[in-house]
C-alpha cells in the first residue's frame, strides 16, 4: 500500500469527536481501533468523570472511618488505596462498556448526526456481534472489580445497571436524558461510602443527589454540541429543552450540586480543607457559567471537559481534610 493510501485509509478509521493524535492511534494496533472508539479509549474524560463521585464518596467515608471508635470500623490508608484502584479500573471498563452499549443501542441515529456518523457501528467497521462480544468482555471486568467489595456493594453496584441499561432509551421518550445519566454517572458517590461501611446513611445519599445535578449541568452544556442535528432527528436533550435559558438551569443544578455537597461535609464534620476544595470547585462551576457561549461548540467540549478538574479539586479537599 502506498504512503498516500496509507494515509487515506488511516483517516477513513478514525472518528470525528476524538483527538486525531490521542494514544490509541499512537500505540495500538488499527485492528483495535474500532475497539478503543467504542469505549471511548481515546476520551478519558467520560471515565474521569464517572470515577469522581467514586473517589468523592471513598474519601468521605475515609475521614468519618479514620476516627471512628467503632471497633467494626475496618479502615486504613492503605485500604483506602486499594478502593480507589478498584474504582478506576471499575469507571474505564464500565464507562466502555456503557458507551459500547449505547452505540449499539443509537447507531442507526449516529448516523445521522455529523459527529457521530464516523463511529465504528455508523461506519461499518465493526460487526454488532463483535461490538456486543466487547460489550460482554468490558462487563465481566467490571464485574471482577465489583466482587472485590462487600456484599453490600455489591448488590448496589448491580442495582445500578437497570439505569445504565434504560439511559440509551431515554432520549427518545424524554427531554431529560442527562437526568438518567446522573442517575447511572453518580452512582459511585453511593459506592465508595458503602465499600467502607457496608450500608448507606444520608450524606452518601446527598452527594448522589449532588452529583445528579453536577452531571445534568455538565452534560447539558456538552448537549449543545449537537442541538441542530438533535432537532433534525428527533433526540431529545435538556440542551433543547433549556436553550437561552441555559445559563439560568445551570445557576440551579450547579448551585445544587454545591448544596448537596456542603451539606454531606458538614453532616460528617469533615475539616476545614474539604470546604476550601468545594468553594473553589463552585467558583470554576461559576466561571462555567460567566463565559458559556451555548453557540460555539468548541467552547462546549472545552467547559465539559474542564468538570474533570472540577471532580478533582473537590477529591484533593477531601484528601487534604483526611490528612488534617
Amino acid at each position: 500500500m502506498s504512503k498516500t493510501s496509507h494515509t487515506t485509509a488511516d483517516k477513513h478509521a478514525r472518528v470525528a469527536d476524538a483527538p486525531s493524535g490521542n494514544w490509541v492511534y499512537r500505540v495500538l494496533p488499527r485492528a483495535l481501533w474500532p475497539h478503543a472508539q467504542l469505549a471511548r479509549w481515546d476520551r478519558p474524560i467520560g471515565w474521569q468523570l464517572l470515577m469522581w463521585p467514586c473517589f468523592w464518596s471513598s474519601a468521605l467515608a475515609a475521614n468519618v472511618a479514620s476516627s471512628a471508635t467503632n471497633v467494626d470500623t475496618v479502615w486504613s490508608p492503605l485500604l483506602m488505596l486499594w478502593h480507589l484502584f478498584l474504582f478506576m479500573t471499575g469507571a474505564i471498563a464500565m464507562r466502555g462498556a456503557g458507551c459500547t452499549w449505547n452505540d449499539i443501542v443509537d447507531y442507526k441515529i449516529d448516523a445521522k448526526v455529523a459527529r457521530t456518523r464516523s463511529r465504528p457501528l455508523p461506519s461499518g467497521r465493526i460487526s454488532k456481534l463483535a461490538a456486543t462480544a466487547f460489550l460482554v468482555v468490558q462487563a465481566l471486568v467490571g464485574l471482577l472489580v465489583l466482587v472485590q467489595f462487600n456484599v453490600f456493594s455489591i448488590l448496589l453496584g448491580i442495582a445500578s445497571l437497570g439505569v445504565v441499561v434504560i439511559y440509551p432509551f431515554a432520549k427518545r421518550f424524554t427531554d431529560w436524558p442527562q437526568f438518567f445519566l446522573g442517575l447511572a454517572f453518580s452512582w459511585g458517590a453511593l459506592m465508595g461510602w458503602a465499600a467502607v461501611f457496608g450500608e448507606l446513611t444520608l450524606p452518601p445519599v446527598l452527594l448522589y443527589v449532588g452529583a445528579i445535578a453536577w452531571t445534568i449541568g455538565y452534560d447539558t452544556i456538552y448537549a449543545h454540541q449537537d442541538k441542530e442535528d438533535d432537532a433534525l432527528v428527533g433526540v431529545r436533550s435538556t440542551a433543547r429543552l433549556f436553550a437561552e435559558n441555559t445559563k439560568i438551569w445551570l445557576v440551579g443544578f450547579y448551585g445544587l450540586f454545591a448544596a448537596m455537597a456542603l451539606a454531606a461535609f458538614w453532616l460528617t464534620g469533615v475539616a476545614w480543607p474539604a470546604y476550601a476544595g468545594l468553594a473553589l470547585a463552585v467558583v470554576m462551576l461559576g466561571w462555567q457559567i460567566r463565559v458559556i457561549d451555548i453557540d460555539d461548540a468548541d467552547q462546549c467540549l472545552a467547559l465539559f471537559k474542564a468538570n474533570s478538574r472540577v471532580g478533582l479539586i473537590v477529591f484533593v479537599g477531601l484528601v487534604a481534610a483526611l490528612l488534617a
